[in-house]
């Protein structure tokens, strides 16, 4: 079994894996899944001996890397490659030049696991496409 995580100029099949997981899945709205930033964003994509099985995106924006679209299909749960697309992202991230923090806006019951890769939860709770998020950040 061969996993591969890499940065991807295949966004049709990174929208796929989103569509099936955020729209099909947990009722998130198509107009809200998908928007402008997809265009400028650094796209993520893991297979499994070479089928998709997960994708996040990264949007650069000043110093801070903005974490977000991550999601790991049904069958590939459970197995930490939730993990490794997240810990992917940070890598990313840290070769980027200027930038000092990575952030991400977390669903509630996603914070114990984004705490135990380093990330901090702060502000206040709020709606994201329907569903409760809190941002989180892990400096570089």
């Amino acid at each position: 079994m061969s996993l591969l995580i890499a940065e991807t100029e295949d966004l049709d099949t990174c929208l796929e894996l989103r569509f099936e997981v955020f729209v099909r899945e947990q009722g998130v709205p198509p107009e809200e899944e998908r928007d402008t930033l997809d265009d400028s964003a650094t796209h993520l994509l893991a297979t499994q001996d070479g089928t998709p099985v997960g994708t996040a995106r990264i949007v650069f924006q000043g110093d801070i890397a903005k974490i977000g679209r991550v999601c790991v299909v049904k069958s590939a749960r459970g197995t930490g490659l939730g993990a490794r697309l997240i810990e992917a992202c940070v890598d990313v991230a840290r070769e980027r030049q200027g930038i000092t923090r990575a952030k991400l806006g977390a669903q509630i019951h996603a914070i114990g696991f984004y705490e135990k890769l380093g990330f901090e939860a702060f502000g206040p709770v709020y709606l994201d496409a329907g569903i409760d998020h809190r941002d989180m950040v892990k400096p570089l």
